[in-house]
């Protein structure tokens, strides 16, 4: 009997950030990629994600996607059957990292989109991957896919999200803290934090590898979302 694996991309991600896994993971789940583009918020986009999903589901989400995936536990605690955190935090953005995304937002609105796109690319993957043309070519399509208008809405929900660190100790399902060993923008430190709070949580810290793991290490990825699905 296979799961049913909800995956929730990150900020300017689509469904390509997963096809590795949903090719991989196959045999084990039915997955389903939900739409994290049409919400204001990042609790709006959890009550629609709920309302479509089944009864109970494993759950996974990169990035933003943490952020859905953590408020989607929030509001319906009972249906989550298993939780992973990939290249995610707990806690709210910095004032630093708010000054960048409102000026990312300027720039969205004065119609320089590409530049925003762009200026993230160096930090979305592993320094030593910028020359992967296919891999860097997948990033800039999903970022077009993505669009202007849906990218800011993105931006305006992750700004507006709620800090889950003081939820952390209620999460009881097994879970999937995993980063890549050079994520830029959210480290292992960061994946630490998160696994210390939740009691039983499993660690897994890619070598040779940025904030996109799934398409930068997908094998490493899979395999170890393969351990955490058949646990």
């Amino acid at each position: 009997m296979t799961t049913t694996l909800l995956l929730v991309p990150g900020l300017g991600c689509t469904a390509r950030l997963y096809a590795p896994q949903v090719a991989a993971l196959a045999d084990l789940a039915e997955t389903h990629v939900v739409d994290h583009g049409n919400h204001a918020s990042i609790a709006e986009i959890a009550a629609a994600a709920l309302a479509s999903a089944p009864p109970t589901f494993a759950l996974a989400g990169l990035s933003m996607g943490g952020y859905v995936a953590f408020e989607m536990i929030r509001q319906a605690p009972e249906r989550v059957a298993r939780l992973a955190l990939l290249d995610t935090m707990a806690r709210p953005d910095s004032p630093a990292i708010l000054e960048r995304r409102h000026r990312h937002l300027a720039l969205i609105a004065d119609g320089r989109y590409g530049e925003v796109t762009e200026a993230l690319l160096p930090v979305l993957v592993h320094p030593d991957r910028l020359a992967d043309a296919a891999l860097v070519a997948v990033v800039r399509e999903m970022a077009d896919d993505t669009g202007a208008e849906r990218f800011a809405r993105q931006l305006r929900a992750i700004m507006g999200r709620a800090d889950s660190r003081p939820t952390l100790g209620q999460i009881r399902c097994p879970t999937l803290v995993l980063v890549g060993a050079e994520d830029a923008l959210t480290p292992p430190d960061l994946a630490r934090e998160m696994h210390q709070g939740i009691a039983g949580s499993r660690l897994v810290v890619v070598p040779d590898c940025g904030h996109l793991s799934t398409i930068e290490r997908p094998e490493a990825v899979a395999a170890a979302l393969r351990t955490w699905l058949a646990d």
